[in-house]
């Protein structure tokens, strides 16, 4: 019996990385029994405003958000390319890296899920890694459509993330703090504070920049 690494992958634009993204990394972890855990910053997401923070600071507010961190890990290979950032792009790179006997496991809310078949290459995502949906507060799996028939044909326990490396949809509730990094660049940039809402590493290193004000 094949032993397998199971890794997830946790994407976004991290403009600021903040608890609650780290909170739901750390628990989806957990559940899953994840050997690793990475947090991927995109460079420019395909189908999002450009972030206010540049690449190389959302990579380095990551880098101080996890120095204590052993649990997640940074993976910095989309700000590599200077170009819009795939996730089919980015899971063909890490089965270059990592073999075809790896369980990946996408990380994504149910928003992201039901505006899948807008990605590129969206229905080759199941055949390279599995899925892992995280129920958010007013959302919930579309009852039709695409996205509900891949969800479908795909479902399964977390069990199936030891069985194959790819290939099953997983949902998952795991805590949900209500912070939102558009919530936390508006109040910055209303004078307020966003102390005890990123990790204080993080604040300060957003006041030093001067960043969102």
């Amino acid at each position: 019996m094949i032993v397998r690494k199971k890794i997830g992958i946790f994407g976004g634009t991290f403009d600021p990385i903040h608890i609650g993204h780290l909170r739901i990394a750390l628990e989806l972890k957990e559940l899953l029994g994840l050997d690793e855990m990475r947090l991927l910053p995109c460079h420019q997401p395909p189908h999002r405003d450009r972030p206010r923070a540049t690449s190389a600071q959302r990579a380095e507010m990551l880098r101080i958000a996890l120095q204590d961190c052993a649990d997640l890990q940074l993976d910095e290979r989309e700000l590599q390319r200077d170009k819009p950032s795939y996730t089919y792009e980015t899971l063909l790179d890490l089965r270059a890296e990592l073999g075809s006997e790896v369980s990946l496991v996408l990380c994504m809310g149910e928003d992201a899920f039901a505006g899948l078949p807008g990605w590129y290459c969206w229905q080759e995502l199941i055949r390279l890694a599995h899925i892992a949906v995280i129920a958010r507060p007013g959302w919930t799996v579309p009852e039709s459509g695409e996205a509900r028939d891949l969800l479908d044909r795909h479902e399964r326990d977390a069990r199936s993330l030891d069985e194959s490396p790819a290939g099953a949809i997983v949902l998952q509730s795991p805590r949900l703090l209500p912070i939102s990094a558009t919530e936390i660049r508006q109040q910055i940039r209303a004078g307020k504070s966003a102390q005890f809402l990123v990790p204080d590493a993080v604040w300060n290193y957003i006041k030093a920049n001067q960043l969102y004000s």
